[in-house]
């Protein structure tokens, strides 16, 4: 599977598939405009690898989508914080509707991870809770939605990226845990789930325990001794991006493609130039040539990604606008439904004067979409009547000696990702964290979280702060 630049098939894009007859393709922001310019573009790739093509994209929820203009779902723990069982299956079938439409098949969600590490960089909402069998149970229903709608789903990061504090995009984290361990915790929603997951993606991360030398993608131990001979899963295997700097910086193009088909992989997501795709399939055009890789291998490869493709094909479809406006209007209970009011944080009245602080813009990491700007944040107050705005670059240059205590009632807007680090004086009277739940661990005093601030969750907080909404969700363990 690769990844593609730019919005339209391009010539020699378009030649490499043909030449080397590839037949999956990841979609990313950077491929999508408009919603006639991604229809457009999913024709062109359909009929250019044929009718058994897998075009998948991360539609998984929150900060993690690359189709904007669909109806935006909420992030897998507002989902956990809400607890329904039936509203997760409902969103997960909204979300496959949406994707099928446009000729999607195959979408990289749900995260089955267990997020029990407040410190973790890249996982955090994307997970469903910090409780295993949480996480089964919601994935579970966020899956069976998706697969009765027709689109295939591809649980991840196995053998789970939870407990960590590096991002694999960035470095090569390590989750030193003995097998019982990891049993208890990271393999449970794995074990859980797997037989009805029609495809399974590996995580770029090294346990010592069960393989020291090697990453769970280039791992035997791991894929074959764990989920295929032990487990005997038998569904789609699929690296994370080998471009990650967890994998490309200690293995390069060529190595990693043949290790993670030794080990029990069925595809790997090669992104890069076409120079650097091409390495990676002369790579493994030389791995069957020469025997390291064998016939049988690739041939029961290519049987489980046409097993795949023959039950969820690729195909657009109608999307009626009063489907759409009914799975808008889920989505948006759904974040409602999700929303957390912690340390007896109550909406200020509308008459009371208030600052509101927040940071001018957060780019996008690559991995999420670019997180809310200050005058969407600053748009939840345009209900009140006296409010004073103090915008920064960047909130980590906040000075709360400087903020002037005037009566007005403080109030804090997180609106990146990363934790906030160090000793922090900062005393709100109220924090909004619209993003990562965890930054209310970092900021003293009472706090409402979001879970993600797509245009249901930035809804929500307006009414719960304008006194219109309640905030029913429940707390994760690791947030108290």
């Amino acid at each position: 599977m690769v990844d593609i630049p730019g919005k339209t098939l391009e010539p020699a894009t378009a030649e490499f598939l043909r030449r080397e007859r590839i037949r999956a393709v990841c979609l990313f922001r950077k491929n999508l405009g408009t919603e006639a310019e991604v229809r457009a573009l999913i024709q062109d790739l359909r009929a250019l690898m044929g009718p058994t093509a897998l075009i998948g994209l991360d539609q998984e929820g929150g900060s993690v989508v690359r189709s904007t203009f669909l109806p935006q779902a909420p992030s897998a723990m507002a989902l956990g914080a809400s607890g329904d069982e039936s509203l997760a299956e409902g969103v997960g079938a909204a979300v496959a509707r949406g994707l099928k439409s446009l000729g999607v098949n195959w979408n990289f969600a749900p995260v089955v991870d267990v997020n029990n590490n407040p410190a973790n960089p890249v996982i955090a909402e994307r997970a469903f809770s910090d409780d295993p069998d949480t996480v089964a149970r919601l994935a579970g229903a966020w899956m069976r939605g998706s697969l009765r709608e027709g689109v295939a789903c591809c649980v991840k990061h196995f053998p789970g990226h939870g407990d960590t504090h590096v991002d694999s995009h960035l470095a090569l984290p390590t989750v030193d845990k003995s097998r019982a361990e990891l049993d208890a915790l990271e393999l449970r929603p794995f074990k859980a789930l797997c037989a009805s997951a029609p495809a399974v993606m590996t995580a770029h991360i090294v346990y010592p325990q069960i393989d020291p030398e090697h990453p769970a993608t280039l791992s035997p131990k791991v894929l074959k001794g764990i989920l295929r001979d032990e487990w005997g899963y038998d569904g789609v295997v699929i690296t994370d991006a080998l471009m990650m700097k967890a994998i490309a910086e200690r293995y390069g193009y060529t190595r990693a493609p043949v290790m993670a088909l030794e080990a029990g992989a069925d595809l790997v997501l090669a992104q890069g130039s076409l120079a650097e795709q091409q390495q990676a399939v002369d790579a493994l055009r030389e791995a069957f040539a020469s025997g390291r890789l064998s016939p049988a291998q690739g041939e029961r490869a290519q049987a489980r990604l046409d097993r795949l493709a023959q039950a969820y094909p690729c195909a657009q479809g109608d999307y009626p606008p009063a489907q759409r406006e009914a799975d808008d209007a889920l989505m948006h209970r759904a974040w409602a439904q999700g929303l957390l009011a912690l340390r007896g944080a109550r909406a200020p009245g509308r008459d009371t004067p208030l600052r509101v602080i927040v940071q001018a813009d957060v780019p996008t990491d690559m991995v999420s979409e670019a997180g809310p700007t200050a005058l969407q944040a600053l748009a939840l107050f345009d209900g009140f009547r006296d409010v004073k705005r103090l915008v920064l670059d960047d909130i980590d240059t906040l000075r709360w000696a400087q903020v002037p205590q005037d009566g007005r009632v403080n109030v804090l807007v997180s609106t990146r990702r990363h934790r906030y680090e160090g000793a922090l004086d900062w005393r709100p009277d109220l924090h909004l964290a619209l993003w990562n739940p965890f930054q209310a661990l970092d900021v003293p005093g009472p706090a409402l979280v979001t879970w993600g601030y797509a245009q249901g969750a930035l809804r929500a907080a307006q009414a719960w702060l304008e006194g219109r909404e309640h905030a029913p969700g429940h707390a994760l363990a690791t947030l108290n």
